[in-house]
């Protein structure tokens, strides 16, 4: 009878590229633990060094057929879980800096006529997409945007959890960059 356990990291990726789940699962429980803490320690956030974790692991899943290893599987995986946490960071700062552009953007107070002009177009249109926005997601987006709440503060006030909170300011940022396109980055 076969021992997952005592295969190797060789062995499993082998039997993992055979579609064999009880081989993924030997990997996953193997590595999950280090990996989750390395990316908690550069992210300081224990959902988001979940989620980077399961990422991996998902997309290892699902590229299984063409999952071939140059080193060794110990090593291949720091590498994948410290790149996807760049991504993660590079990520959290392009955020950051369109989040401060547009709330510079609509705290700006003295421009030229034509800038107002297309300012108060700019302001509707941010508006418009914010008032379309799902009901539980705008209160949300706007308690974190508009009044300056924090994550938890907004998570205690509306009963949610911090990661609800999180998620749906983010999913909010997504459509409101989808809906305004070019004509937002271009006005910032």
């Amino acid at each position: 009878m076969l021992t997952y356990s005592s295969l190797s990291d060789f062995e499993l990726t082998d039997l993992l590229r055979k579609d064999d789940a009880s081989a993924f699962t030997v990997i996953y429980n193997r590595y999950f633990d280090v990996l989750y803490v390395h990316a908690y320690k550069r992210l300081q956030d224990k959902d988001e060094a979940q989620d980077v974790i399961h990422e991996l692991f998902a997309h290892i899943w699902n590229k299984r057929r063409d999952f071939f290893i140059k080193t060794n599987l110990s090593a291949y995986l720091a590498t994948a879980v410290r790149n996807k946490i760049l991504d993660v960071i590079s990520h959290q700062e392009v955020e950051s800096k369109y989040v401060s552009s547009l709330q510079g953007f609509l705290d700006e107070g003295h421009c030229i006529t034509d800038h107002r002009v297309r300012e108060r177009q700019l302001v509707e249109l941010i508006d418009k997409g914010i008032a379309d926005l799902p009901p539980k997601m705008r209160e949300v987006f706007e308690l974190s945007r508009r009044h300056q709440m924090s994550h938890k503060q907004i998570a205690e006030q509306l009963n949610l959890s911090e990661q609800t909170v999180r998620k749906q300011v983010n999913n909010a940022l997504k459509i409101l960059r989808v809906k305004l396109g070019l004509m937002l980055f271009i006005s910032l």
